[in-house]
């Protein structure tokens, strides 16, 4: 397993790693090849197109919510099944993406998270954007416990949306917590155990101690990797181009404990998303909801299944390695 970011400060690895532990981030080019990672985002916008409603990819006033289903923040889609469709399991089980964590983990015995989608359509009017700065590492853990991942399906360009990320917050995360002991009492923090919510005060403290926000830009068919200990957010995009990307974090298999793989190997029986932890805090999303009542656009099995492989059962924690 890997050690701590800050472990490997001073250790030189001669490829990107080094980039990654210094800077609590890295993107890999070129992880999928460019065309396939195109297919991968029409399928993506094939599916937002799949509901009975009005909304039409080729028509922006259709882009509203009353004809979308429900997502998180206008773009992640924690439901419906939708971190379980085919071709989200595909681009999980291309080998450039697993030998990337492979390589971060020194293992090629991983799970993977059931993360979920992210198709974010530029220029709504019914989206009221704000930033949400945090971590998705608790701050009780310790050391580089888990390694994020974005595959990128779309242009990410200074103007598109995506992700922005706080250079060099993930070695000072230890520092930042021992100055201003977390809050478990109040808001999402209090129910998400690895989700950590900033203040303003608290971005610009990391700025004070020369820290810098950046815009990570990235094409079809990267890989972006970063720290769970980073702080980050998404960025609405100001461009034309509809947001895609599948997020997929993987960390060692030796890492999970039984009961985490029960639950694991249960949520995959019913085709649920989790959060960004393959191994620990396991639990499901559940059906989204209209007024107490499960949305009628729900599904219970994707659109398209995947196949059920030895790896991708291993990856899901439902077959041991």
């Amino acid at each position: 397993m890997a050690p701590s970011l800050d472990a490997n400060a001073s250790t030189t690895y001669g490829d990107w790693r080094d980039e990654f532990y210094s800077k609590g981030y890295v993107v890999l080019k070129n992880v999928i090849p460019r065309a396939k990672a195109l297919q991968y985002r029409q399928k993506a916008l094939d599916w937002l197109s799949s509901f009975p409603t009005k909304f039409d990819v080729n028509d922006r006033s259709t882009w509203t919510s009353e004809n979308l289903p429900q997502s998180f923040k206008a773009g992640m889609y924690l439901n419906y099944c939708a971190g379980h469709e085919k071709y989200v399991w595909d681009a999980r089980l291309e080998p450039g993406v697993i030998d990337a964590f492979a390589k971060i983990w020194d293992t090629d015995e991983l799970l993977v998270s059931f993360d979920t989608v992210n198709i974010t359509l530029p220029g709504r009017k019914d989206v009221d954007w704000s930033p949400w700065p945090h971590v998705d590492q608790a701050p009780e853990r310790k050391g580089l416990a888990c390694v994020q991942g974005i595959i990128n399906l779309s242009e990410a360009g200074p103007e598109d949306g995506g992700l922005l990320l706080m250079e060099g917050s993930s070695r000072l995360f230890d520092k930042f917590f021992a100055l201003n002991p977390p809050d478990r009492t109040q808001g999402i923090g209090a129910k998400h155990y690895d989700f950590y919510p900033f203040k303003e005060h608290h971005v610009k403290w990391h700025e004070e101690q020369g820290c810098k926000l950046i815009k990570v830009c990235a094409e079809p068919g990267d890989l972006i990797l970063w720290d769970s200990r980073s702080m980050h957010y998404a960025e609405f995009p100001k461009s034309d181009t509809i947001r895609t990307i599948i997020y997929a974090c993987y960390t060692p298999a030796s890492l999970a404990k039984e009961k985490d793989l029960k639950r694991k190997a249960e949520l995959f029986h019913r085709w649920e998303t989790t959060t960004h932890w393959p191994h620990c805090n396991i639990w499901g999303h559940g059906k989204a909801k209209v007024n107490g009542e499960v949305d009628p656009l729900e599904r219970d099995e994707p659109l398209e299944k995947p196949d059920l492989t030895d790896q991708l059962l291993k990856l899901a924690g439902v077959k041991a390695y």
